[in-house]
């Protein structure tokens, strides 16, 4: 359930008078927000008498909230800290926040944070009322993650969905736009999220091409729960991480580059900086063979530019528009 400032969304003052049970959430959530309130301030927000707090905090208690009240002209009412304590109401505000902290937690390099996020993320997805998930998104397209560099928003709702179904072993449909902006349906049988360079990939079994499929979540939109179960299959890799590897090493796009390097594979290896969008593979003891392919130009440039830059000799091959990256790259360098 969620509640926004102590009131509930789409609620009227007199059907919250003439309702009990959605009084006593509204007190909840009012007892929740702050640390102590006075009876006459509780009576004033509700809009009822001082006798019906009273009756109302008899009903919390009765339902296992640890409600302390204190007598005398200051006295008021707070929620106790419990080691038994009932299902937390969450204001609108405090759910968007809870879930936008999920994400970014979800892509910790911290091991085990980023499952126990998503599997959290999915549980909250559950319990929030739909009129939320326009502001999930909202604030994932305002929310910056600067350690990670600059990447596309992600809507927190779309990962809710994808993160419950693939939990749930559930088939999901989307809409779906490929990197050529080409839009498709698409209704597959989710396995895993995971982030690689920044960005969240959803991989899954789409039994229309009989095969295994990556999707990036920042290209789907509208994800819906068919409510079907996906059966249990298994995955051509040691786990959902190492499938992306070895899917993007082998993957050709818009721009791709091919060095012959006189160093060993390990030695390149150890001189780039973290995953490549290619592969590096031996070619001999003293050689080795790096392929490049990226849709962004800059990117094939740039990791070009430091595997030239471990002085060992190689040869290029590529295409003219990284090349002409190159030749004004190497003149800025010797002006």
């Amino acid at each position: 359930m969620s509640a926004s400032d102590g009131r509930l969304e789409d609620v009227e003052p007199e059907q919250v008078r003439a309702d009990p049970p959605t009084r006593v959430l509204r007190l909840l959530a009012l007892l929740q927000s702050r640390r102590e309130w006075s009876g006459a301030e509780l009576a004033e927000r509700l809009g009822v008498t001082g006798r019906t707090v009273r009756r109302d905090i008899d009903r919390l208690r009765a339902l296992d909230y640890p409600v302390v009240g204190t007598t005398g002209t200051a006295g008021g009412y707070r929620l106790a800290p419990g080691e038994s304590f009932p299902p937390l109401v969450l204001t609108d505000d405090e759910a968007v926040a809870v879930a936008v902290g999920l994400v970014r937690a979800s892509g910790s390099a911290v091991s085990g944070i980023s499952e126990s996020s998503m599997r959290a993320l999915a549980k909250l997805e559950r319990m929030l009322p739909a009129r939320l998930r326009p502001r999930l998104a909202a604030l994932a397209e305002t929310s910056t993650a600067v350690e990670r560099g600059e990447q596309p928003p992600v809507d927190v709702s779309v990962m809710a969905v994808l993160a419950g179904c693939a939990r749930d072993r559930e088939i999901v449909s989307f809409d779906y736009r490929d990197r050529h902006d080409t839009p498709s349906g698409r209704r597959v049988e989710p396995y895993s999220l995971v982030t690689v360079h920044g960005l969240w990939y959803l991989l899954a079994y789409d039994p229309d091409r009989a095969d295994w499929r990556t999707f990036r979540v920042d290209r789907i939109e509208r994800p819906t729960r068919t409510y079907r179960s996906s059966p249990r299959r298994r995955l051509p890799a040691q786990d959902a991480a190492s499938y992306l590897k070895s899917s993007f090493a082998t993957a050709s796009y818009r721009y791709t580059a091919r060095m012959v390097v006189r160093l060993p594979a390990d030695t390149v290896r150890a001189g780039v900086f973290g995953p490549i969008p290619g592969e590096i593979r031996e070619d001999g003891a003293e050689r080795c063979v790096v392929r490049l392919s990226a849709e962004s130009p800059e990117l094939v440039t740039q990791y070009v530019a430091v595997v030239a830059g471990l002085d060992g000799e190689f040869t290029l091959d590529t295409c003219a528009e990284i090349a002409s990256r190159l030749r004004r790259l190497g003149n800025r360098f010797a002006d």
